[in-house]
């Protein structure tokens, strides 16, 4: 098995992709292929930069001797801080900023010390008023839409708002396509899209905010 193919399979396990259509799906939309074995080597590789593109963190694009974050709320704290370097309020997206962050909201150093559920909650919550506060992020309510009850739809929208102040949150105008379009899916209703799915969103759409945002310091 090539480097590029055993990669490609610990991406989608990483970004929880697994099932064969869903894979099939990304394949054609990024090579017109339906499997790898009929790709040509830089085909394969496009593949994977798509993959990395929706967040896969492969080991070899690990700084060395950065280690795995651990402990019960580091998955929880890495989510929201990526998303808030996504929304444009978050300047650094390093673990190391983020464990800064959790020191100065609990004094603790890593979060494989977040034992006490008080302060892994300080974390967390400190985190979600943060980006709350500055991106207009609204957690704990779906605003009367049941597509807004994942965290990742909510960041999503936020960002739109961001991209288009202003924009109405019934008529939802350009977002419901955009969404599509990124996922390279048919339209369907926003509440069935999983969390991998908004993920990717946020990657895309994040990349738009960040150029945003940079050319008003500009």
């Amino acid at each position: 098995m090539s480097t590029a193919i055993r990669a490609i399979h610990t991406g989608f396990r990483q970004l929880g992709i697994t099932e064969d259509d869903d894979k099939r799906s990304l394949y054609v939309r990024v090579t017109g292929e339906p499997r790898l074995s009929l790709m040509k080597p830089a085909q394969q590789d496009a593949v994977l930069a798509e993959l990395r593109r929706l967040g896969f963190a492969s080991a070899d694009a690990r700084p060395a001797g950065r280690r795995q974050l651990t402990g019960k709320y580091a998955k929880k704290l890495q989510a929201l801080w990526i998303a808030g370097w996504n929304l444009g309020v978050i300047h650094d997206r390093d673990d190391r900023a983020m464990l800064g962050f959790v020191k100065d909201q609990t004094g603790v150093d890593d979060t494989r010390f977040l034992h006490d559920p008080a302060d892994g909650r300080a974390a967390v919550e400190g985190l979600k008023a943060w980006l709350k506060r500055e991106a207009g992020v609204r957690f704990g309510t779906t605003c009367g839409q049941e597509w807004l009850a994942a965290d990742g739809a909510k960041i999503a929208w936020a960002q739109w708002r961001i991209l288009h102040p202003g924009v109405d949150l019934i008529l939802r105008r350009g977002f419901d396509e955009v969404v599509y379009s990124i996922l390279g899916v048919r339209r369907a209703w926003l509440g069935d899209l999983k969390p991998k799915d908004w993920q990717a969103v946020m990657n895309a759409l994040g990349e738009e905010v960040r150029a945003a945002k940079k050319g008003k310091r500009t």
